[in-house]
């Protein structure tokens, strides 16, 4: 027997491979699929099934393509609805795999059709469990996330009901979820990507004792709002999706510079995939900055309309890498890239567009004069009450792509604007130049180099919650 954890940092994601005796199976698989069929033959292995653990809001999974490629059998637990093929597996349902057995149980609670696969060793024993979203290191998986008319209480009050299941599983079960730390799945996970079931019954709060309103309670207290493009990719994962080839071929397609104005009136998005230090010294104007270097495909779902077209700019060598990305959350409309990078545009004599980075004691000098002076901070709400300056404005960067909120900048202002480290802040620079707004200062380094200048206006955590 053979298990494989394959982690994606960016998207806080784990898919699994299963091997026994030349059978193989794979958990919850992202969207380019070609890492799994490598793996099954490295190991002379046929992928034998597809086991996704509910409808996935956060990344397009690879369940499609993966099926059509390998004939291997997609499985969904119970109550799953589809526009493909798939199998529904009952509830304790066991599927042989080799010399072992993985047996279904359906944990409704993060969604309905939730369910978490037993494996049963050679010895049939209980060896691991995937969970899904249902139970993560340290967190279990939000109930507010699109399952029909339920309320997150009642979503609640389900998942109670599901983890007394996992808490009857031996101590020694090893427990793999399908996320780690930064996931928006949860509401604060672990810093590991695995666990075992006597570790979370002793450590992780939703596993305590607690009757079923305590436990309601506290599961449903605290959960910030989900990002905007999870129901879209949910969709997705339920309907079915256009082959990642397919996006791959048109959407690799080597643009020139004239190709690339004349998309540009037609209101294509330029997305700028480099790294944001290279974005802010040189851009095509109205670009978007995505940086590749972060939580890229997050920020892409939150910020990015999926119905319209995108054409990339990128570091050479990259335009495959920010493609599949994209696509992991669901962007199918990419008509290309610049070819030769942003140093074609630059060869070609076109307008440049740039964004002013000031370090954090600059920022310091100017408070003190500057009467026109609007300090905007894009980092999340519980950041902000964490500590922020003391004149600081919140505009967290996923409510950016309101209209409404950028227009309430007057054209003397003199903007200045900081995340925590400066990964976000150049993204919501690059959004409000789109909007014409131009007087604006990106801060290096962000909030870590701004609560180290002495004498800077600071507000504290304590202080905001007195």
């Amino acid at each position: 027997m053979y298990i494989e954890q394959l982690y994606t940092k960016c998207l806080s994601e784990a898919a699994y491979f299963i091997e026994s005796n030349g059978e193989a199976a794979i958990i919850d698989p992202l969207r380019d699929i070609d890492q799994y069929i490598q793996l099954a033959a490295s190991k002379n292995a046929k992928i034998k099934y597809i086991f996704e653990t509910h409808f996935h809001a956060d990344f397009v999974s690879g369940h499609i393509d993966l099926a059509k490629k390998t004939g291997a059998q997609i499985v969904y637990g119970p109550g799953a609805q589809t526009a493909f093929e798939k199998h529904t597996a009952a509830d304790l349902e066991l599927f042989k795999l080799g010399a072992i057995l993985l047996q279904a149980i359906h944990t409704p609670g993060h969604t309905l059709e939730s369910t978490c696969f037993l494996l049963l060793n050679e010895n049939n024993v209980p060896d691991a469990i995937f969970t899904g979203d249902t139970l993560f290191v340290g967190d279990v998986g939000r109930p507010d996330l699109f399952s029909g008319n339920l309320s997150k209480e009642e979503l609640a009050e389900m998942m109670f009901e599901s983890l007394e299941k996992l808490k009857a599983l031996p101590d020694h079960v090893k427990v793999y979820p399908a996320h780690g730390p930064g996931s928006s799945c949860g509401k604060n996970l672990g810093p590991n990507t695995h666990s075992t079931i006597g570790e979370e019954k002793a450590t992780n709060y939703a596993l305590q004792p607690q009757t079923k309103e305590e436990f309601i309670t506290s599961v449903t207290t605290g959960l910030n709002t989900p990002p905007v493009y999870f129901p879209i990719n949910a969709s997705i994962n339920q309907k079915g999706y256009m082959s990642l080839d397919d996006v791959k071929t048109r959407g690799l397609t080597p643009l020139s510079v004239d190709d690339l104005k004349a998309l540009k009136q037609e209101n294509c998005i330029i997305l700028d995939t480099r790294n944001a230090t290279k974005f802010t010294e040189g851009f095509i104007p109205e670009a978007i900055s995505i940086g590749l270097e972060g939580r890229f495909a997050e920020w892409a779902g939150a910020l990015l309309p999926f119905h319209e077209k995108i054409a990339l700019v990128t570091d050479l060598g990259q335009e495959e890498e920010s493609l599949t990305r994209l696509a992991r959350v669901g962007f199918d409309q990419l008509v290309g890239y610049l070819d030769g990078g942003f140093e074609a545009w630059i060869q070609a004599g076109e307008a440049v567009d740039l964004i002013i980075d000031v370090e954090a004691d600059e920022m310091k000098m100017d408070i003190n004069y500057d009467p026109k002076m609007v300090i905007v901070d894009v980092r999340k709400e519980l950041e902000f009450d964490n500590g922020h300056v003391q004149t600081g404005v919140n505009i967290p960067l996923n409510n950016m792509t309101d209209l409404t909120t950028l227009s309430n900048f007057e054209d003397t202002d003199n903007i200045y604007v900081h995340c925590a480290g400066g990964y976000r802040s150049v993204i919501a620079c690059s959004l409000m130049k789109r909007q014409g707004i131009h007087n604006l200062r990106n801060v290096i380094g962000g909030y870590d180099a701004i609560k180290q200048v002495q004498g800077m206006p600071l507000v504290a955590a304590k202080e905001v919650l007195n």
